[in-house]
């Protein structure tokens, strides 16, 4: 494979726990996969997030496809008491700080200098523009996978946010966007789109073995999957106080849940017991592997992304990953009005939208496992729609529209 450049810099972060990185990351493994047969050589700045059982930005170097060497960011540590008394699970000024100080470390001291910096969300983007500045990049990449104009209830943190988000996407050469909603809500929000870098829409995607789904033999009869974290805004109680009125109509309805998120997963099995419906709604634990979560819902006959319709969420301007991964399984979607992409998939016929109340989330459902024949064509439509839907693609088609491919 053609080599495209000599060495990259990616400036990211990850959800650490127990020691390891799960793959509630920003985009590690897909940017890896892609680049690593294509650059001599790749320095990977992950921060890990707040709530994570380490607070230290390390970098790794990979070369020939293999992680070759680890450091740690020495100005992490100038904070780290700082970093361990708010280490909670929400944005943390003092973890911005971290990730903006490791970037111009290791931009500055590590003797490299890179054809490409791709920064994951603004703080990071910001010193990758700043070390253009001081001539050790080329070429800056802000890639956001995650947006809201409404993003922070602190009105004075908010306009730091929508500040830094303009910023970037003016003085970064490009702009990757997983979601094409995030470019009008900037502009809507106060971006001169003149004087915006070249946006491109970058949707999430999947890797190849996960794109593979049973026969309609094999699947097992009225059953339901949620896969994914349970933050309020993703609507899994909602799933589950619909099921007592599914079950009206499909008594031996089941609902599989794969994730784990601590206190809240205690919230939604006090729920279940509630409602007494320990043998409808099945909690199987966080699956890591996500060619294994693939595998193991492909049993299921419908994914449902009950997102909530809160104000400001950014779920209104996100890409729904678990959606792409549940069509990549065969599932036919049940979402909510919420997602951008769930009205792409819907449109395409990959699945249904229904109101964020369990009464229309269940007649949805009903109707769509009650009827055979629109579950049929709702099914192949949702196959259709994923079968190109992998990382390979996505970045070949962004960096070709960047002049790079």
């Amino acid at each position: 494979m053609e080599m495209l450049f000599q060495n990259i810099l990616i400036a990211t972060f990850a959800v650490w726990a127990k020691g390891e990185r799960t793959p509630i990351n920003g985009m590690i493994e897909p940017l890896l996969s892609f680049f690593s047969p294509r650059v001599t050589r790749i320095d990977l700045i992950d921060g890990p997030h707040p709530g994570s059982d380490r607070v230290i930005s390390r970098v790794e170097i990979y070369q020939k496809r293999k992680l070759r060497k680890i450091f740690l960011a020495k100005t992490s540590f100038l904070i780290y008491p700082l970093l361990k008394l708010t280490n909670v699970s929400k944005t943390q000024i003092s973890f911005k700080l971290r990730d903006f100080l490791a970037v111009l470390e290791w931009g500055i001291f590590s003797g490299q200098k890179y054809q490409l910096f791709i920064g994951l969300e603004s703080v990071n983007t910001l010193a990758g523009i700043i070390l253009k500045k001081l001539g050790r990049i080329q070429t800056v990449i802000y890639y956001v996978s995650d947006y809201s104009p409404n993003r922070y209830s602190n009105r004075w943190l908010n306009n730091i946010y929508l500040w830094l988000d303009r910023f970037c996407a003016t003085k970064a050469d490009f702009i990757w966007d997983v979601s094409k909603a995030m470019q009008p809500a900037r502009i809507k929000a106060g971006l001169d789109q003149k004087k915006s870098a070249l946006e491109i829409n970058v949707p999430n995607a999947l890797f190849p073995k996960q794109i593979a789904y049973l026969p309609l033999s094999a699947l097992k009869p009225n059953t339901l999957v949620y896969a994914g974290t349970f933050g309020k805004e993703n609507g899994v109680d909602l799933g589950i106080k619909a099921i007592p009125l599914i079950k009206k109509r499909i008594p031996n309805i089941k609902l599989h849940i794969y994730g784990g998120d601590g206190p809240d997963e205690k919230k939604l099995k006090k729920l279940v017991e509630k409602l007494n419906l320990q043998k409808s709604v099945l909690f199987h634990g966080l699956i890591l592997n996500p060619v294994r979560l693939s595998r193991l819902i492909r049993q299921f006959q419908i994914g449902i992304a009950p997102y909530l319709a809160i104000p400001g969420s950014h779920r209104w301007y996100a890409d729904a990953t678990k959606l792409r991964l549940y069509l990549a399984a065969g599932l036919p979607i049940v979402t909510t009005q919420v997602p951008p992409l769930g009205r792409e998939i819907t449109e395409a016929g990959g699945g249904l939208i229904a109101k964020d109340n369990p009464q229309d989330f269940a007649a949805t459902v009903v109707k769509l496992l009650t009827n055979t024949n629109l579950y049929q064509k709702t099914r192949l439509a949702a196959i259709k729609y994923i079968k190109h839907n992998t990382w390979e693609n996505s970045y070949t088609k962004a960096l070709k529209k960047m002049g790079m491919l």
